[in-house]
C-alpha cells in the first residue's frame, strides 16, 4: 500500500455524510459537490493573492483548502470504489500518452 491508499483508508473515519461508504447516489452527489465547493474556496484564496499580492498567510489557506479538496477526492475515488493510487497511476499514464504525443497543450479529453 502506498500513501495515496494510506490517506483513502484514512478519510473513511471521518467521513460523515448521507451514505458515507455505501456508494449511493446521494453519497456520490455530496462528494462531488464538496469537491467543488473546496476548489471554489481555494481557487478564491489564488484570486486574492493575485489582488493582495503574495502572503504566507495565504499560502497557508490555499495548503488548507487543497488538503480539503484532497479529502473530498479520496472519499469520490472511495465511493466509485476506486484507490487513490489507481487514478493517479491512470492519470500519469494519459499524460505521458500525451506527453509523448506533443499532445499536452490544448482542450479537450480526447486528445
Amino acid at each position: 500500500m502506498n500513501a495515496f491508499d494510506d490517506y483513502q483508508e484514512f478519510t473513511f473515519s471521518t467521513a460523515i455524510y448521507p451514505g458515507a461508504g455505501d456508494s449511493t447516489v446521494e453519497a456520490l452527489a455530496y462528494c462531488s459537490l464538496g469537491l467543488v465547493g473546496e476548489a471554489g474556496e481555494l481557487a478564491n484564496k489564488a484570486k486574492k493573492l493575485m489582488r493582495d499580492g503574495d502572503s504566507a498567510k495565504l499560502r497557508e489557506a490555499m495548503r488548507a483548502e487543497l488538503g480539503d479538496v484532497l479529502w473530498y477526492v479520496a472519499r469520490l475515488a472511495d465511493e466509485l470504489d476506486l484507490g487513490l493510487s489507481e487514478v493517479a497511476q491512470a492519470n500519469q499514464k494519459k499524460l505521458r500518452d500525451r506527453q509523448w504525443r506533443d499532445a499536452l497543450g490544448g482542450s479537450g479529453d480526447d486528445r
